[in-house]
């Protein structure tokens, strides 16, 4: 092994024990700290200097968290419903959507959960065959079925809230309370906002709703 590697991997050591609060630490520990190190260096600067494009670093490097976050959020509650066989990851969130309501319309809980109409009925009839919504006529719109909570589909709602309530945990890191009700209000702020562009503007070129942004 090269001499400066092993004064480089000893020189991050020191930093890392340094840095700790007791001396109780792992090999598992030191890989979790060069892991996070390494991904703070990342950068959409990287790419668009090489291509020389015009970003904006501080809105790309959001999004990009954003993106992240949602993806491990993703894997996280599927995991957690891994023994809940009736549920998938988006299927439980229409179930949780809708146990707030006696019924909605199939667009109105699509609607609710930011979908694109296909994919949300599909998820509808997948819950419907698992016996955990149950459809019905509308009786304001012979256009439109309704759809509501089976007493089956309650009792996995339950069950599986546990499971989901301990990602929302793990979600939530390492971060105080008031950096939770930090991020909570800012995280309020955007979906209030992106609410808006999805039910008002969902088929509007993106170009124009940057101009709607960049104008007040």
């Amino acid at each position: 092994m090269e001499l400066n590697l092993i004064i480089d991997i000893l020189s991050e050591l020191d930093t890392f024990q340094k840095n700790q609060p007791s001396n109780q630490t792992s090999l598992e520990d030191f890989r979790l700290y060069l892991n996070e190190k390494a991904y703070e260096k990342e950068t959409p600067r990287n790419l668009t200097d090489k291509f020389d494009l015009q970003v904006f670093d501080r809105e790309n490097e959001i999004a990009k968290q954003v993106i992240m976050l949602g993806r491990y959020s993703k894997h996280l509650i599927k995991k957690s419903l891994e023994s809940h066989t009736d549920l998938v990851n988006e299927d439980f969130t229409y179930l949780f959507r809708l146990m707030d309501y006696p019924s909605l319309t199939k667009m109105q809980l699509i609607e609710k959960n930011a979908h694109e109409k296909q994919s949300g009925i599909e998820i509808i009839k997948r819950l419907v065959r698992n016996g955990l919504l149950v459809e019905s006529p509308d009786e304001n719109d012979k256009r439109s079925t309704r759809i509501s909570v089976t007493e089956k589909g309650k009792k996995v709602f339950q069950e599986s809230m546990k499971d989901v309530t301990m990602v929302s945990k793990i979600m939530c890191g390492k971060l105080n309370g008031e950096e939770k009700e930090q991020l909570l209000t800012s995280l309020k702020k955007l979906n209030t906002f992106h609410h808006t562009i999805y039910t008002n503007l969902r088929n509007e070129d993106p170009i124009k709703i940057l101009k709607m942004v960049e104008n007040g």
